[in-house]
């Protein structure tokens, strides 16, 4: 068969699936068509304009495979577009449609957990809109103190929050993403992009028209729903949607409350496009934290101390432009202001006692002063004097016997951030070959404070924290309720007001070479800077005040090789950084720990962390494969290898304290392979393995001291060892079919390997066992205009637990111990959604055909 006959098939059978591959054909969009994931953005402006390209979105059958070589003239490439057969490392891209099959989620993460490979989520907080999302050993996180090791944009922005680099994807609204994209081995992405970039495209006007809303619930007094509308008007267009959630959560105290709004106001004309773009949202959540394993054998939906409450709110203004020079040279960019609060609120084991008799405090309240040491040359009264707790007026707290004293810490951040980007592409030919070169660079500012405290409260049996001296409990306890603690030394405990402020510059360029019809070269470059500038405002920590500065050029070289249409092989070799974050590098001194994300202390400076990123693999599609099938496939090995990694390290105490520290080398290594199976228009079937091999490459010793099996609270790493929370192995599999025309069925499976706890850096303790979860998804289009839809998650209601840590052991309250230091997250059990989406108008806009070409 020759090349031309064999695109020829390949474009037949998309115009069959073109008719037929979805039920009801009625869906308010037309944003999703055959060559969406044929052409990927290379940058974070991608093409500019609001992410509407025409490469991105086509509405033309040139490019329907990504293994097929884009025919000349059909199509115009713009800023950092690239054909998938032209980029030298791995792409895993979802979809709208993706995403609708777990709208009973209303989670991205959830499609992300499902169907793509070399993902896991890590839930330490108990909540399923919170949880950390690990590629290939990397994390993009909600939770401050969690080192982040992915860049994420929205629309061409980072969205990595300016203290501490948090993603907070529950903000996002789900119904209005366009396409996610997770692009490998790129430095153009900035900082951050260690593991990878999650390249998150909202739709506009241009790309989704229609009317559409929808209402849903289920498990969990779960209630939600959204509004989405869309618009073209001439040379205008408009997006809106708006939408809420509601839950009381399956474990106690843990409700969930979550609002987004989102707009897009666009302009369009023959050789330009422009965005304005707004989006608002906030969230709320109660019990956000691990349980003891004593307390869950007992009851599953237990938690440990409370209240525990987080409110996020973000707010963002964006322009993004596109103006097209010439015929071969266009320029495109953003600007944009992004303000970010978050509160947190959290009652915790106070790890307070008598003062040493040592000291010259006996009868007052101290600070516990274990895993600390005597400066040299310091004496034992002075040592000890300096636990003493002290209140707002410098007040000794007298001691109680018998009262197992806690605390509410309270935490804010703010963040004003605001910058932007300028790229220009050119696609002229250099020695009458065709070329792609790219050049651009970005600016991302912002200002930072953080403040936070902790009041002298009471555990009460109930595992409540209050703060009325007057207890119903233990009776009558003086000093309760005393604000804004801190020792006499500020050691261990402290009031903290911190302000700051970050810059990030940025300069790349790249260019790929089409050196024959087959073979594509790429290389490139980019520059980073980071200033990071934080002053102590209480001075109790003098030394939190300092000025940070890291640079770094990262290099990109790549080829790609089109042996035919059904087989791309791609390679390429690059590197990469970050930059501690504000929060790491004011908590990276052992003798001064924080209250993670409560205090911040001095600190000995941290070193930038640095990697280098190796990958191999081919990629392809095979029409006409089996019944008139379409398969995909895909299968590659990477390594990436830091340098000065930065990990968090516990001290005695509190679990959630701890402080920052480089370490010499870790490791991430491994091997994916995935295909997805089409047949017009009745069955999807998708499966894909995973083998994640994260290591630490050093020996050392490190802190560890509610570690059962540690020496006096230190644990003994060795090279090899693996890094906790990351499974080895992971396989994922799924299928949707059409039972009739109208009523689509379909059920996924994904099983991870076990995992070691983290804390258990060294590999003695038993792990969180492998697990697997099944979910089964079903729509039924009723008529043209309704469609109802149910999901049922953890169909097996099988208990498991996806993070685990490690507590001090002891007496709590009452008749509540801690006999097993572990503590872990249950994931939730069998939950069931199910509810309806109406499509307004007599004709609702027919649904664009999904991609052919999904995953490879």
């Amino acid at each position: 068969m020759s090349r031309r006959t064999l695109r020829g098939s390949m474009l037949a059978s998309a115009s069959v699936l073109a008719l037929s591959i979805a039920p009801g054909a009625a869906r308010a969009q037309q944003s999703v068509t055959l060559g969406e994931i044929s052409v990927v953005s290379t940058s974070p402006v991608g093409a500019g304009g609001g992410n509407s390209s025409p490469a991105l979105n086509l509405d033309r059958a040139a490019q329907i495979a990504p293994t097929v070589p884009v025919a000349p003239g059909s199509v115009r490439l713009r800023g950092s577009e690239q054909p998938l057969n032209k980029i030298p490392s791995t792409v895993e891209t979802i979809t709208t449609r993706q995403i609708d099959v777990d709208r009973g989620t209303d989670n991205i993460l959830a499609t992300f957990a499902r169907e793509t490979p070399g993902v896991n989520l890590s839930d330490s907080q108990g909540n399923s809109n919170r949880v950390d999302l690990n590629y290939r050993g990397f994390t993009a996180s909600p939770v401050q103190g969690v080192p982040q090791g992915l860049a994420v944009y929205q629309n061409g922005i980072r969205i990595n929050e300016a203290f501490g680099d948090v993603v907070n994807f529950d903000l996002i609204p789900p119904q209005a993403v366009q396409r996610i994209d997770v692009v490998t081995g790129n430095p153009v992405f900035g900082l951050n992009a260690i593991g990878g970039a999650v390249n998150i495209q909202m739709k506009n006007g241009f790309t989704w028209q229609g009317t559409e809303i929808s209402a849903f619930g289920g498990s969990d007094g779960r209630t939600a729903g959204y509004l989405e509308y869309g618009k073209v008007s001439d040379n205008w267009s408009f997006y809106f949607t708006g939408d809420g959630l509601n839950d009381r959560g399956w474990r106690y105290e843990n409700p969930s409350t979550i609002g987004r709004l989102y707009a897009d106001l666009g302009y369009r004309a023959q050789d330009s496009e422009f965005h304005l773009i707004g989006l608002a949202a906030r969230s709320f959540y109660g019990a956000a934290a691990a349980t003891p394993v004593d307390f869950t054998h007992v009851d599953p939906r237990a938690i440990f101390t409370y209240p525990q409450t987080q409110t996020t709110e973000v707010g963002t203004i964006q322009l993004t432009g596109r103006v097209d020079i010439s015929p071969t040279w266009d320029l495109a960019g953003n600007a944009y202001f992004r303000r970010f609060s978050e509160r947190y609120v959290d009652g915790n084991d106070g790890n307070f006692e008598q003062c040493s008799s040592r000291s010259s405090f006996r009868g007052s309240l101290c600070y516990q002063d274990d895993g600390f040491s005597p400066s040299a040359g310091q004496s034992q009264n002075a040592f000890r004097n300096q636990f003493l707790l002290l209140g707002q007026q410098n007040q000794r707290i007298p001691f109680t016997r018998n009262v197992p004293y806690g605390t509410i810490d309270t935490t804010q951040t703010e963040s004003q951030g605001y910058g932007g980007s300028l790229q220009a592409a050119n696609r002229d030919r250099v020695f009458g070959l065709p070329n792609s070169f790219v050049i651009g660079g970005s600016v991302d500012a912002a200002d930072y404070s953080f403040k936070s405290s902790s009041t002298l409260g009471v555990i009460n049996p109930n595992l409540l924290i209050s703060t009325d001296p007057s207890n119903p409990y233990y009776g009558n306890i003086p000093g309760l309720g005393t604000p804004y603690l801190r020792t006499l030394g500020a050691l261990g405990i402290a009031p903290s007001s911190v302000a700051g402020s970050n810059l990030y510059l940025g300069l790349y360029a790249t260019d790929t070479l089409d050196v024959t019809d087959r073979l594509s070269l790429t290389a490139g470059f980019r520059l980073n800077y980071a200033h990071i500038r934080s002053v102590d405002q209480t001075g109790f920590s003098p030394d939190v005040t300092g000025t940070h500065e890291y640079t770094k050029v990262n290099p990109l070289a790549g080829l790609t090789y089109q042996f035919d249409p059904a087989l791309n092989l791609y390679g390429s070799y690059s590197e990469s950084n970050r930059a501690p974050t504000p929060l790491e590098l004011a908590c990276a001194n052992p003798n001064q720990p924080c209250l993670l994300p409560n205090s911040l202390v001095a600190d000995p400076p941290l070193k930038q962390v640095t990697g280098q990123t190796y990958e191999v693999g081919f990629r392809g599609v095979i029409p006409n494969f089996l019944s008139g099938g379409n398969l995909t496939y895909k299968a590659g090995v990477f390594r990436t290898d830091l340098k000065n990694d930065i990990i968090q390290i516990a001290v005695a105490g509190n679990a959630a304290r701890a402080y920052y520290t480089n370490v010499p080398a870790t490791r991430r290594q491994g091997i994916e392979v995935s295909a997805e199976y089409v047949v017009n228009p009745d069955l999807l079937v998708y499966a894909n393995y995973a083998l994640i091999d994260a290591t630490y490459q050093f020996d050392q010793t490190l802190s560890s001291p509610n570690n059962p099996l540690s020496d006096d609270g230190a644990i003994f790493v060795h090279k090899g060892n693996k890094i906790p929370l990351i499974p080895d192995h992971q396989i994922k599999a799924g299928f949707e079919y059409n039972i009739t025309p109208n009523w689509r069925f379909g059920l996924n499976v994904s099983a991870f390997s076990s995992s070691y706890f983290r804390g258990d850096d060294s590999n003695l303790n038993r792990k969180l066992p492998a697990y697997y979860v099944m979910n089964l998804t079903t729509k039924y289009q009723v008529t043209k205009n309704l469609e109802i839809f149910g999901l049922i998650t953890n169909l097996t209601n099988n208990r498991y637990a996806t993070f685990g840590t490690f507590a001090e052991p002891g007496a709590i309250a009452g008749n509540l111990s801690i006999n097993d230091p572990r503590t872990t997250t249950l994931a939730q059990p069998l939950s069931i959604y199910a509810g309806l989406t109406y499509r307004f108008g007599p004709e609702p806009v027919a649904m664009a055909p999904e991609p052919i070409i999904r995953k490879y």
